[in-house]
């Protein structure tokens, strides 16, 4: 099955004002698998007065969101763990992001931002062209990274002060930590059977600082090693993705948290 043949995003009730997992796995049972469904409805289902009107406001205002191509609300909306289920709808702007560092911490310590919307990848390299990443990244819908909550966005908006993110986000790292499965990118890799090339394979965040470092010091080659690396990070990303979506679909709709 492909991610567009398995919608999430119109059968999510959980972006109302009052309704919860609980109502919502209660609203699928007694047979309300779309908005339009619940909106067609004569209201029998199984919740409170407020919750319904609640309801019918955010089911008919996400028709005209959705129709408008608004990512935006719904990133408001959503629950952030929840925006996995936007992808279908959201897909034609993807953009994988993965970033590479020179070890610091600070504004100027970014070397490197790979960006791709699974046809064409797009990287930025600190001296080269780095302040074009702002005008890339506002092209896309829904960002997906792995671990970026906690690393690559928060570096990305100490780089370029005054950015506006207002994107979907799916956060790999707990997707699949939702799904069971723990570690780094890598592993989550080796896990699932995906390969890295030969160049790549074995590299880690340390060698991407060593890399750089000796890129800087006039090593040509080790800047096209580095970028060969952070190609792959956010390449196979696309593959995960699509892994995570529909184990994370099928396990949703069995009920699980």
């Amino acid at each position: 099955m492909s991610l567009l043949e398995a919608n999430m995003l119109e059968r999510t009730f959980l972006h109302a004002p009052g309704v919860g997992r609980i109502t919502e796995q209660a609203l699928w049972n007694a047979g309300a698998t779309s908005w339009d469904n619940y909106l067609d409805g004569c209201g029998s289902w199984p919740v409170s007065p407020a919750q319904h009107s609640a309801l019918v406001d955010t089911l008919q205002e996400s028709k005209v969101r959705l129709s408008a191509g608004d990512y935006s609300w719904f990133s408001r909306l959503l629950p952030a763990q929840e925006h996995w289920r936007a992808v279908p709808e959201f897909g034609y702007q993807l953009g994988f992001l993965d970033i590479e560092t020179n070890g610091g911490q600070g504004p100027d310590d970014i070397t490197v931002i790979g960006l791709y919307d699974g046809r064409t990848m797009q990287q930025f390299v600190a001296g080269k062209n780095l302040q074009d990443f702002p005008d890339a990244v506002a092209e896309t819908a829904l960002l997906v990274t792995f671990f970026g909550t906690l690393f690559d966005l928060p570096f990305i908006k100490r780089a370029f002060p005054g950015i506006q993110l207002p994107q979907l986000h799916v956060d790999l790292c707990y997707l699949f930590r939702r799904l069971g499965r723990k570690g780094g990118l890598k592993s989550i890799e080796r896990q699932l059977g995906i390969v890295r090339s030969h160049e790549a394979d074995g590299l880690n965040g340390m060698d991407a600082v060593r890399l750089w470092q000796e890129y800087q010091l006039g090593r040509q080659q080790s800047l096209d090693i580095l970028l060969n690396y952070n190609a792959e990070d956010v390449k196979n990303m696309a593959e995960l993705l699509h892994i995570g979506y529909q184990q994370m679909r099928r396990h949703t709709l069995a009920g699980g948290s």
